[in-house]
Protein backbone atom coordinates (compact mmCIF):
# COMPACT_ATOMS: atom_id res chain seq x y z
CA UNK A 1 0.00 0.00 0.00
CA UNK A 2 1.70 3.39 -1.01
CA UNK A 3 -0.11 6.78 -0.05
CA UNK A 4 -1.76 8.43 -3.36
CA UNK A 5 -0.13 11.96 -2.82
CA UNK A 6 -0.11 15.17 -4.75
CA UNK A 7 2.43 16.82 -2.93
CA UNK A 8 4.34 15.89 0.09
CA UNK A 9 2.60 14.69 3.55
CA UNK A 10 4.52 15.10 6.65
CA UNK A 11 3.53 13.35 9.37
CA UNK A 12 4.93 14.48 13.00
CA UNK A 13 4.49 13.87 16.78
CA UNK A 14 5.56 16.36 19.88
CA UNK A 15 6.72 15.81 23.25
CA UNK A 16 6.16 18.53 25.06
CA UNK A 17 6.13 20.11 28.62
CA UNK A 18 2.23 19.50 29.26
CA UNK A 19 -1.06 19.69 27.56
CA UNK A 20 -2.08 23.58 27.78
CA UNK A 21 -1.99 24.67 24.12
CA UNK A 22 -1.12 28.51 24.94
CA UNK A 23 1.56 27.99 27.97
CA UNK A 24 3.58 24.33 27.18
CA UNK A 25 6.53 23.95 24.87
CA UNK A 26 7.76 21.20 22.85
CA UNK A 27 10.94 19.70 24.03
CA UNK A 28 11.10 17.18 20.65
CA UNK A 29 9.63 16.49 17.36
CA UNK A 30 9.82 14.09 15.45
CA UNK A 31 9.01 14.20 11.48
CA UNK A 32 8.34 11.72 8.58
CA UNK A 33 8.18 13.44 5.05
CA UNK A 34 6.64 10.92 2.16
CA UNK A 35 7.12 12.30 -0.71
CA UNK A 36 4.54 11.13 -3.88
CA UNK A 37 7.25 9.14 -5.70
CA UNK A 38 7.57 6.92 -2.11
CA UNK A 39 10.70 8.14 -0.96
CA UNK A 40 10.53 9.32 2.71
CA UNK A 41 12.89 11.65 4.66
CA UNK A 42 12.69 11.91 8.54
CA UNK A 43 14.41 14.37 11.09
CA UNK A 44 14.16 14.16 14.83
CA UNK A 45 14.81 17.54 17.03
CA UNK A 46 15.49 17.47 20.82
CA UNK A 47 14.12 21.26 21.78
CA UNK A 48 15.22 23.30 24.79
CA UNK A 49 11.39 24.60 25.85
CA UNK A 50 13.12 27.21 28.24
CA UNK A 51 11.20 26.38 31.06
CA UNK A 52 10.88 23.53 33.67
CA UNK A 53 9.62 20.10 32.83
CA UNK A 54 7.24 18.84 35.24
CA UNK A 55 8.41 15.58 36.80
CA UNK A 56 5.10 13.40 36.34
CA UNK A 57 5.66 14.68 32.51
CA UNK A 58 9.04 13.62 32.55
CA UNK A 59 7.68 10.27 33.68
CA UNK A 60 5.41 9.93 30.73
CA UNK A 61 7.60 11.04 27.95
CA UNK A 62 11.41 10.27 29.56
CA UNK A 63 12.70 13.74 28.28
CA UNK A 64 14.48 15.29 31.71
CA UNK A 65 15.47 18.83 32.29
CA UNK A 66 19.08 17.70 31.81
CA UNK A 67 18.86 16.47 28.78
CA UNK A 68 17.53 19.31 26.67
CA UNK A 69 19.68 21.84 28.78
CA UNK A 70 22.73 22.21 26.09
CA UNK A 71 19.68 21.53 23.10
CA UNK A 72 18.53 24.47 20.32
CA UNK A 73 15.30 26.06 21.55
CA UNK A 74 12.75 26.31 19.24
CA UNK A 75 12.91 29.43 18.29
CA UNK A 76 16.73 28.56 16.70
CA UNK A 77 15.03 25.50 14.76
CA UNK A 78 11.90 26.87 13.79
CA UNK A 79 13.31 27.59 10.11
CA UNK A 80 14.67 24.39 9.57
CA UNK A 81 11.57 22.67 10.89
CA UNK A 82 9.67 24.83 8.88
CA UNK A 83 11.27 24.55 5.45
CA UNK A 84 10.64 20.53 5.91
CA UNK A 85 6.79 21.18 6.66
CA UNK A 86 5.65 24.36 4.69
CA UNK A 87 5.17 22.63 1.04
CA UNK A 88 3.51 19.77 2.60
CA UNK A 89 0.11 18.63 4.30
CA UNK A 90 0.39 17.89 7.72
CA UNK A 91 -0.80 14.50 9.32
CA UNK A 92 -0.53 13.26 12.75
CA UNK A 93 -1.90 11.02 15.56
CA UNK A 94 -4.65 13.78 17.70
CA UNK A 95 -2.70 16.10 15.42
CA UNK A 96 -5.37 18.26 14.64
CA UNK A 97 -6.66 18.84 18.81
CA UNK A 98 -3.59 19.14 19.85
CA UNK A 99 0.26 18.78 17.93
CA UNK A 100 -1.20 21.40 15.34
CA UNK A 101 -2.44 24.12 17.18
CA UNK A 102 0.61 23.35 20.02
CA UNK A 103 3.01 23.64 16.54
CA UNK A 104 1.07 26.69 15.64
CA UNK A 105 2.14 28.55 19.18
CA UNK A 106 5.63 28.02 18.53
CA UNK A 107 6.13 28.71 15.30
CA UNK A 108 4.56 32.23 16.13
CA UNK A 109 6.51 32.91 18.92
CA UNK A 110 9.77 32.57 16.98
CA UNK A 111 7.53 35.12 14.06
CA UNK A 112 7.48 32.25 11.92
CA UNK A 113 4.05 33.44 9.77
CA UNK A 114 2.45 29.67 10.07
CA UNK A 115 -1.19 29.12 8.83
CA UNK A 116 -2.82 26.12 7.44
CA UNK A 117 -4.18 28.08 4.38
CA UNK A 118 -2.42 25.76 1.82
CA UNK A 119 -2.30 22.60 3.46
CA UNK A 120 -4.77 19.92 4.97
CA UNK A 121 -4.66 18.03 7.92
CA UNK A 122 -5.11 14.03 8.01
CA UNK A 123 -5.87 12.99 11.89
CA UNK A 124 -5.03 9.34 12.08
CA UNK A 125 -6.44 9.12 15.68
CA UNK A 126 -9.89 10.22 14.57
CA UNK A 127 -9.99 7.80 11.96
CA UNK A 128 -9.04 5.10 14.32
CA UNK A 129 -11.83 6.22 16.82
CA UNK A 130 -14.22 6.07 14.00
CA UNK A 131 -13.69 3.10 13.14
CA UNK A 132 -12.40 1.09 16.25
CA UNK A 133 -12.13 3.62 19.42
CA UNK A 134 -8.67 2.68 20.72
CA UNK A 135 -4.84 3.99 21.32
CA UNK A 136 -2.12 4.15 19.20
CA UNK A 137 -0.38 1.47 21.18
CA UNK A 138 -3.70 -0.44 20.51
CA UNK A 139 -4.01 0.73 16.97
CA UNK A 140 -0.26 -0.84 16.01
CA UNK A 141 -1.37 -3.58 17.34
CA UNK A 142 -4.59 -3.90 15.33
CA UNK A 143 -3.35 -2.78 12.11
CA UNK A 144 -0.49 -3.88 12.57
CA UNK A 145 -0.27 -6.35 14.25
CA UNK A 146 3.05 -5.42 16.23
CA UNK A 147 3.60 -4.07 19.38
CA UNK A 148 4.51 -0.48 20.00
CA UNK A 149 8.09 0.22 21.58
CA UNK A 150 9.17 2.92 23.05
CA UNK A 151 5.91 4.52 23.10
CA UNK A 152 5.82 8.43 24.12
CA UNK A 153 9.36 8.47 21.94
CA UNK A 154 8.22 10.83 19.42
CA UNK A 155 10.32 9.19 16.32
CA UNK A 156 8.60 5.38 17.31
CA UNK A 157 4.99 7.11 17.71
CA UNK A 158 5.87 8.86 14.01
CA UNK A 159 6.39 6.39 12.32
CA UNK A 160 4.01 4.02 14.19
CA UNK A 161 0.72 6.58 12.92
CA UNK A 162 2.52 6.55 9.22
CA UNK A 163 2.02 2.67 9.52
CA UNK A 164 -1.08 2.57 10.91
CA UNK A 165 -2.60 5.10 8.04
CA UNK A 166 -1.54 2.62 4.88
CA UNK A 167 -3.14 -0.06 7.42
CA UNK A 168 -6.72 1.65 7.94
CA UNK A 169 -6.60 2.32 4.00
CA UNK A 170 -5.66 -1.20 3.53
CA UNK A 171 -8.46 -2.47 5.58
CA UNK A 172 -11.50 0.12 4.89
CA UNK A 173 -12.00 0.01 1.38
CA UNK A 174 -14.74 2.97 2.33
CA UNK A 175 -11.75 5.58 2.85
CA UNK A 176 -10.23 7.18 -0.39
CA UNK A 177 -6.67 7.22 -0.57
CA UNK A 178 -6.68 11.06 -1.32
CA UNK A 179 -5.39 13.10 1.47
CA UNK A 180 -7.63 15.59 0.61
CA UNK A 181 -10.81 13.22 1.24
CA UNK A 182 -8.91 11.68 4.57
CA UNK A 183 -8.62 15.32 6.00
CA UNK A 184 -12.42 15.99 5.35
CA UNK A 185 -13.15 12.60 6.72
CA UNK A 186 -10.87 13.37 10.03
CA UNK A 187 -12.15 16.86 10.44
CA UNK A 188 -13.81 17.24 13.43
CA UNK A 189 -15.44 20.65 12.87
CA UNK A 190 -15.31 23.32 10.66
CA UNK A 191 -12.45 25.02 13.25
CA UNK A 192 -10.64 28.30 11.52
CA UNK A 193 -8.16 28.45 14.50
CA UNK A 194 -6.86 25.62 15.64
CA UNK A 195 -8.01 25.64 19.02
CA UNK A 196 -11.50 25.58 18.27
CA UNK A 197 -12.55 29.03 19.49
CA UNK A 198 -13.79 30.13 16.15
CA UNK A 199 -15.72 28.47 13.63
CA UNK A 200 -17.51 28.29 10.47
CA UNK A 201 -21.33 28.88 11.38
CA UNK A 202 -24.39 27.29 9.12
CA UNK A 203 -24.15 29.66 6.78
CA UNK A 204 -20.40 30.25 6.70
CA UNK A 205 -19.54 33.06 8.68
CA UNK A 206 -17.09 33.03 11.50
CA UNK A 207 -18.90 32.61 14.90
CA UNK A 208 -16.91 31.96 18.53
CA UNK A 209 -17.85 28.90 20.25
CA UNK A 210 -17.37 29.77 24.00
CA UNK A 211 -18.20 31.85 26.74
CA UNK A 212 -21.24 34.66 26.98
CA UNK A 213 -21.10 34.98 23.12
CA UNK A 214 -20.86 31.12 22.06
CA UNK A 215 -22.84 30.56 18.66
CA UNK A 216 -23.07 34.08 17.55
CA UNK A 217 -21.44 35.47 14.69
CA UNK A 218 -17.63 36.73 15.28
CA UNK A 219 -18.48 40.19 13.30
CA UNK A 220 -21.86 40.61 15.25
CA UNK A 221 -19.70 40.50 18.52
CA UNK A 222 -16.87 42.57 17.79
CA UNK A 223 -19.98 45.40 16.27
CA UNK A 224 -21.77 45.37 19.16
CA UNK A 225 -19.26 44.82 21.78
CA UNK A 226 -15.49 46.24 20.66
CA UNK A 227 -13.98 45.94 23.89
CA UNK A 228 -14.33 42.14 23.13
CA UNK A 229 -11.37 42.19 20.49
CA UNK A 230 -9.22 43.48 23.03
CA UNK A 231 -10.33 41.65 26.04
CA UNK A 232 -9.06 38.56 23.90
CA UNK A 233 -5.89 39.59 22.46
CA UNK A 234 -5.35 40.68 25.82
CA UNK A 235 -6.21 37.62 27.56
CA UNK A 236 -4.45 34.17 27.60
CA UNK A 237 -5.68 32.74 24.50
CA UNK A 238 -3.45 31.10 21.83
CA UNK A 239 -1.11 33.22 19.50
CA UNK A 240 -3.27 31.61 16.70
CA UNK A 241 -6.11 32.14 17.67
CA UNK A 242 -5.73 35.87 18.08
CA UNK A 243 -4.60 36.20 15.04
CA UNK A 244 -7.31 34.42 13.31
CA UNK A 245 -9.95 37.23 14.87
CA UNK A 246 -7.48 39.76 14.07
CA UNK A 247 -7.72 38.59 10.10
CA UNK A 248 -11.27 38.82 10.98
CA UNK A 249 -11.51 42.28 11.67
CA UNK A 250 -9.66 43.54 9.60
CA UNK A 251 -11.26 41.53 6.46
CA UNK A 252 -14.53 43.67 7.54
CA UNK A 253 -12.90 46.78 8.12
CA UNK A 254 -11.26 46.89 4.39
CA UNK A 255 -15.09 45.27 3.33
CA UNK A 256 -15.82 48.84 4.86
CA UNK A 257 -14.02 51.07 2.99
CA UNK A 258 -14.28 49.56 -0.31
Amino acid sequence: MQLNLTKPICFFDLETTGTNVAKDRIVEVSILKVFPNGNKESKTWLVNPEMEIPDEVVEVHGISNEKVANEPTFKQLSKEIYAMIRDSDLAGFNSDRFDIPLLAEEMLRAEVDFDMKHMVSVDIQTIFHKMEKRTLGAAYQFYCGKNLEDAHSAEADTKATYEVLLAQLERYPELENNVKKLSEFTTRKQSLDFAGFIAKGKDGEPIFTFGKHKGKKVNDVLENEPGYFGWIINADFPLYTKKVLTQIKLSKLNNKLS
